[in-house]
């Protein structure tokens, strides 16, 4: 057996029973420590997480960059593998893994690797591939960031490529995958506001069909069939979602309380006589 190598894994995690399992059983023999920070499971996460012998810490949700960094930080080993609950590592991966760190600590600070996903019984090969993301890091030299719910993991000097896949099974179906598009719009509507963003028409009519039409030809999603025009749909909404929130908040902010005539009848009122800045 291989020894475990310098690595901390970190996962953060949510009624995430039904994939945890399969994710920590990917790194149990590869990593020196596992991460897990949990946001309040009501299921048999902690559980899981604890029985499996990994560090398991509680932490109140404060937002997808926030969370993970704070994951980040409970991590001991000089380098961290950030794993999502619904990943695993390939045996590829894990093997490219034992040849980086065979001799010594790597000298790049920060490596990118490639994500499939496992979409309604079938691996796509084109909507969301390839999908190189950075998440093995120095530990001090790495921090999470970008706008909820589009985290990134951003490091300080070099970086280079690893073989191997991290294995993504994304949706459990087509309810779970449009009902987390439209929680990912409004997040990313909220933050769009707090970031003092507006949005204007054009940004509605315009920019869902942008990202439907570079989704479908530019990254080919056409050639995944069926489930490449779902993928492109679900985009398109998920764009078009984030826009009509964002406008739906502008237009509340404007409005104040219908307040009843004096003749029996109710006139909406708007908190000054500019039209709402859309």
């Amino acid at each position: 057996m291989q020894s475990r190598l310098p690595i901390s894994v970190a996962v953060i995690t949510l009624n995430e029973e039904d994939h945890l399992p399969r994710c920590l059983a990917s790194v149990r023999e590869l990593a020196s420590e596992i991460v897990v920070v949990d946001s309040g499971s009501t299921d048999r996460t902690a559980e899981i997480a604890k029985e499996a012998g990994t560090v398991y810490r509680f932490e109140p949700w404060a937002g997808h960059v926030a969370q993970k960094n704070k994951a980040l930080a409970a991590c001991s080993q000089p380098f961290v593998l950030s794993l999502d609950a619904d990943e695993e590592v390939s045996p590829e991966l894990a093997e490219a893994l034992h040849q980086l760190f065979a001799d010594r600590l790597p000298e790049p600070n920060g490596f990118w690797i490639n994500r499939r996903t496992f979409y309604l019984g079938q691996w796509i090969h084109h909507s969301w591939n390839p999908e190189w993301r950075v998440r093995l890091v120095r530990k001090e030299r790495a921090q999470w960031m970008g706008r909820d719910p589009h985290d990134r993991l951003e490091v300080t000097g070099n970086t280079s490529r690893l073989s191997g896949d991290i294995l993504h099974y994304s949706y459990t179906d087509l309810q779970d995958h449009f009902g987390r598009t439209l929680r990912y719009a409004r997040i990313s509507a909220e933050t769009l506001r707090r970031d003092g963003k507006t949005c204007r028409w054009y940004h509605l009519v315009f920019s869902p069909w942008l990202a439907f039409l570079k989704k479908l030809i530019l990254k080919s999603a056409w050639r995944d069939g069926w489930r490449g025009w779902i993928i492109s749909v679900a985009t398109f909404f998920g764009v078009f979602a984030k826009y009509a929130f964002r406008m739906e908040m502008q237009l509340n902010s404007q409005l104040q309380p219908v307040i009843p005539a004096s003749d029996g009848a109710t006139t909406p009122t708007r908190t000054d006589s500019k039209p709402a800045d859309v």
